[in-house]
């Protein structure tokens, strides 16, 4: 009985002496140590209604509906976008620079951050899904944080997606 107590004793001794030692480090006023005037750096925080990503690329799918769609257009930053279309062969073209603008200052005003990926499963029979992907996310284009997106997707599937087109020259 009495080495344990003896042990106990020993540990709290160790342990009142690193906490003494710890306080007998260099104090930001002594002498020999040169302080730095640079402030620490600082590191950008992300909150969820900070936009991640500017949203491009971009993919946008038609697929479904009456006429069985199933088309995917795929833009890069640089306006170049490559159409596939169901029997079609792949086709890349470079799109006209007012849709390719519209469409770049569409996805920076989605909150990216606050889009929530979604499983694109028909709601009915021949219900047409026409989604977004972008910045590891896929979303419909009913998503009410995709909305600015909904006009300049609506003329990229209807006008820019049938090249070679006005809106989409054929690379």
């Amino acid at each position: 009985m009495t080495n344990l107590s003896t042990y106990a004793a020993m540990a709290v001794c160790t342990t009142v002496a690193g906490l003494v030692l710890t306080g007998c480090g260099s104090e930001s006023g002594s002498a020999g140590t040169p302080q730095s005037t640079t402030p620490p750096p600082t590191l950008p925080t992300v909150t969820q209604s900070t936009p991640v990503g500017t949203g491009l690329p971009l993919t946008v799918s038609r697929t479904g509906g009456f006429a069985g769609f199933d088309d995917h257009v795929q833009v890069g930053p640089d306006g170049v976008a490559t159409v596939t279309k169901r029997g079609k062969e792949t086709i890349r073209c470079k799109l006209d620079p007012s849709l390719l603008a519209s469409i770049t200052t569409a996805a920076q005003q989605v909150d990216w951050a606050s889009v929530t990926a979604t499983k694109l499963t028909t709601k009915h029979p021949d219900d047409m899904i026409v989604a977004v992907s972008a910045n590891g996310k896929t979303a419909r284009i009913e998503d009410p944080n995709l909305k600015p997106l909904a006009a300049p997707v609506n003329k990229l599937l209807t006008e820019a997606a049938v090249p070679p087109g006005k809106l989409c020259k054929q690379l």
